[in-house]
């Protein structure tokens, strides 16, 4: 199980995403930037912040 919360990347923001690979995490966020951050697109650097930010769960 993967988990991302988007406070370790975008400060003050509580939403947090659950799945079971990192592919899953990434469409959920990106998504999430879209619909609640008004990001047209994500950027790349920000992409490799998420990706570096994903916890792998035991």
């Amino acid at each position: 199980m993967k988990q991302f919360a988007c406070g370790d990347v975008v400060p003050g923001c509580r939403k947090t995403f659950s799945a079971s690979s990192e592919d899953e995490i990434l469409g959920a966020v990106g998504a999430h930037a879209q619909d609640d951050h008004g990001l047209a697109e994500v950027p790349p650097e920000l992409v490799e912040q998420v990706r570096g930010r994903i916890l792998t769960l035991a």
